[in-house]
Order: structure tokens, then sequence, then C-alpha cells
């Protein structure tokens, strides 16, 4: 009762966030229009016009604020600060290009990122009343030829994201389409009161790394109506500091090499009443919905409901491990990590009251010539006969995965229909799996499961209700393996 209770408040605080969310877009930035143009910007898709934007930029939030106009034509520009009252607003053929000369993104007046490169396209800190809207682009152009990895002095990755703002209030993205970073896509830190509405975000198979949204130690969050094709995680909840607390998606279509809906990797601060409902998840290879609680983090009260899913790879993932990393300073990004790493010293987390209901998914094995779409990993079609080790555990089950004395509970699974591909062997079936306690946590990482509907290991009162899993081509594995598992229902 205790964990309905909780799940109920939460979802009385998701109805606060998406009033306060209407009503804060409602006010908009009262105040004069800024052309850009008239600041000297040329938009010939050839003069670097950061000066100029930033000019008006200026004059708007110094005067008070108003709206920033971009009207048609292509501009290109490096780093660019977002600033107080400041509306961005683009008008249909507008353009902002990144440029693509690394020296037009200097970070000496930047806040120093705490997880990756602090370059970036727009920035903002400490602002408030912040928006961007319109009709318009805005392309990072971040193409590995202009920003290889690690091209930086000693190494240094100085790859540009697309979007950074920091410790921002009343922040909203209306419209606009986002395409192509050398890094990250839009990256929102440390924000209260933000609102994602009819964007489109365009970033499939041009660089590593290209994530959609994330979303890191953030409040009073809603994302609703948007278009996301990224080539990594597509919506990223991360809490590398502080919570994410009070996240609202909604009626999004997403798509992605990596995951459509993520929360971690990083994860110290946690997550906690978090609703997402009605999205249309497809042609995800790597897996839909991961649910990770691995830096300490509490991960609690977040309730998915009303999600189809085509084409994907394993549809849900909930991982308590014990990575322990702590964000104390700026830290590297990805998976380069052995199945011999060490926890790093932040402790284990919880992962209490999660609640899945009314999804359809249609788990399926990765498209190969898809997959060599993304030609920045220098893939090339594998030829190998019939279906791999690699795309059965891409493919694979529910994985419900705690770790020794610490076990995830108050899972329940409601109105689910999944079918999957099946191909597994007698061979795989008899599989042990490793712990992986500390290593960064990517299912198909365990590789093939011996199950091929559900493997729950560490769990404590998981709840299947009307859960109906088939599979297409024979399949020698149980429908369901439980390994230290406490009250499991199957109803």
């Amino acid at each position: 009762m205790n964990g309905v209770n909780r799940m109920l408040k939460c979802f009385a605080i998701c109805l606060v966030v998406l009033l306060s969310g209407v009503a804060g877009d409602a006010s908009g930035n009262e105040g004069g229009q800024y052309n850009v143009r008239e600041f000297g910007a040329v938009g010939d898709g050839m003069t670097i016009d950061t000066g100029a934007i930033q000019d008006a930029i200026d004059a708007c939030s110094s005067a008070g604020g108003g709206m920033v106009r971009v009207p048609t034509g292509s501009f290109v520009i490096g780093t660019v600060h977002i600033k107080n009252n400041v509306t961005l607003s683009l008008d249909y053929g507008a353009e902002l290009l990144g440029s693509q000369n690394q020296k037009d993104y200097p970070i000496g007046n930047l806040r120093p990122a705490r997880e990756g490169n602090s370059e970036c396209l727009l920035y903002a800190e400490d602002a408030k009343n912040i928006r961007l809207e319109g009709l318009g682009v805005i392309d990072g152009r971040g193409h590995p030829d202009f920003f290889p990895k690690r091209a930086g002095p000693g190494g240094k990755d100085t790859r540009p994201r697309l979007i950074r703002f920091e410790n921002c209030q009343n922040v909203t993205f209306s419209g606009l389409t986002y395409r192509n970073p050398a890094f990250w896509g839009i990256h929102i830190v440390d924000c209260k009161e933000v609102h994602f509405t009819g964007v489109k975000v365009r970033m499939r198979n041009n660089h590593s790394n290209n994530d959609g949204l994330d979303i890191d130690a953030c409040e009073n969050v809603l994302i609703e109506n948007c278009d996301i094709i990224s080539g990594d995680d597509a919506i990223c909840l991360k809490s590398t500091l502080g919570p994410c607390r009070n996240i609202v998606v909604r009626d999004c279509v997403v798509s992605s090499n990596t995951a459509a809906l993520k929360f971690g990797t990083s994860s110290f601060g946690g997550f906690i009443g978090v609703n997402v409902s009605n999205c249309y998840f497809y042609d995800c290879p790597m897996g839909a919905i991961k649910l990770q609680s691995v830096d300490g983090g509490r991960l609690e009260n977040v309730s998915i409901s009303r999600i189809v899913m085509k084409e994907v790879g394993s549809p849900f993932f909930i991982r308590l491990g014990n990575r322990g990393r702590t964000y104390t300073e700026n830290t590297k990004t990805g998976a380069n990590q052995g199945a011999d790493v060490r926890p790093e010293g932040a402790g284990v987390g919880s992962i209490k009251n999660v609640r899945v209901s009314d999804v359809v998914a249609e788990v399926t094995i990765e498209d190969r010539e898809k997959a060599a779409l993304a030609h920045y990993k220098r893939m090339k079609v594998d030829p190998t006969p019939g279906v791999t080790a690699r795309e059965k555990s891409k493919a694979g089950p529910i994985m419900i995965t705690g770790i020794p004395g610490h076990y995830i509970e108050d899972v329940v699974l409601e109105n689910i229909v999944i079918t999957y591909p099946g191909h597994g062997t007698a061979v795989d079936a008899k599989r042990e799996i490793v712990e992986d306690v500390a290593r960064y946590p990517e299912q198909f990482f365990f590789g093939v499961l011996p199950s091929w509907g559900a493997y729950i290991r560490h769990a404590k009162n998981v709840q299947f209700k009307n859960v109906k899993m088939t599979t297409l081509a024979n399949d020698a594995r149980e429908r369901i393996v439980l390994d230290d598992v406490e009250q499991f229902g199957d109803e």
C-alpha cells in the first residue's frame, strides 16, 4: 500500500508540473524585437555571424528582454550565449549553422562541464526566462571530418555539443529542428521549469555520442509532442549531482541506435517521480527502455504506460549496479570499460516502485544494412550466416537485475504484449551470467541470456500481470528465469 500511495503522490506532482509548464509558456518574453540583420548578421552560409548575433542577444537582454529574430538565411556561428529574458526565434527558412572551425568554440567564459566536453554551440548559465522557438533549423554540422574524436591537446576530446544550459529557470524549447552535433545534442543541467514541445531532433548516423535530449539533475520538466531520431540515447535522464525530479514525457515519437528512453548511466543523484506515457518507440536495435542506478542514487516512483515499440532490441532493462561514480571532477563518457572494472566509491543506490503498463512491443534482430549506415563506426555489413550471439544478446528478453545483497524492489508489469524473434539454443539455455557489478550497464554486455522472455535476478516483489510473450521462431530457452528472487508473481 505504501508503494501505491507514493505512486499516487507522483501522479499528483506530475499534474502540477504540467500546469506549471503551460503557465510558464503562456508568459513568454515581452519586449521589443531585435532582428539579427540589423546588428550586422549576413546569413550567406559563409560569413561568421557569431558577433552580430551575440550583439543582438546582449541588446535584447540589457533592455529587459524580448525577441531576437533570425530571418530566412544561413547564419554560421560559433559559441553564442543566451541570456535572461531572451526569446531566440527562427523564421521558416532560417538556419543557425555551427562553424566547422574548432577555434570558434572557446571555453574560457564557460562553466566547465561535469561530464564530457565543455565546448558547445548555444550556451546559457544562471539565466531565467529563455526560449528557443520557431520553424527554423539549428544544425551543428558536426561531421567527423571536421571534429574527430580526441583531436585536442594531449588527446583531449573537444567536440562541441549543440546546446548546454546550466542552472537556468523557466526554459522553453518550442518547435525548431535540431541537427547533427559533433558530440551530445541538447544538454540541460541543474535547470528548473523546463518545457520541450513540438521539437524535432535529427542526429542519427552523424557522429559518435549524438544523444538527443540529456536532462541532468533537473526538476519540473515536461517533454511533449516531440519527434526524436538520435544516434545515441534519445531521451536521457542523468543525475550527476542532484536528482532528476518530477519529469513528464508524453506523446513523443522516438528512434535511436542506442535507447529511446534511458535513466543513467550517470545516476549519483537519482530519479524520483517520472511519468512517461503515450509514446511510440521504433528502430532501437540496442534496446528501448533502460532504467539504471549504478552510481548510488535512488530510482523510484516511475510510471511508464501506453507505449508501442516496433523493431526494437531488448524492451526493458532495469539495472541496479555499483559503478559508484561521484562526479567531483569532470568525467569522460562512454562504455569503454572492461569486465574487470572496480567500483569507484559512491556506494549502491536503490530501485523501487516502478510500474510499466499497457505496452505492445515487437523485438527484432538488428538489420545489418541499417547498422552499417552509422558510417562513423566504419562498419561493414556482417556476412555471417544465421543469427549471431551478439545479435541475439541485443534482441534479448526483459532483464531486471540487482547485485548480490542489493535488490530491485516493487516492480509491476501489467497488460504487456511482446513478440520476440526466438533462435535460442540449448547451449544458450545453460549459460551462467556473470554479475559484472561495476561494469558499464548495457544489457548485451551480459551476452545471450538463458531465457527468451524475462531474466530476473536479485529482486523482490516483481509482479507480472497479464504479460503475454511469444516467439516467432523456435527457442530452446525457458520463458522466464529467476535467480535470487523473492515474491515473484506471474498472473
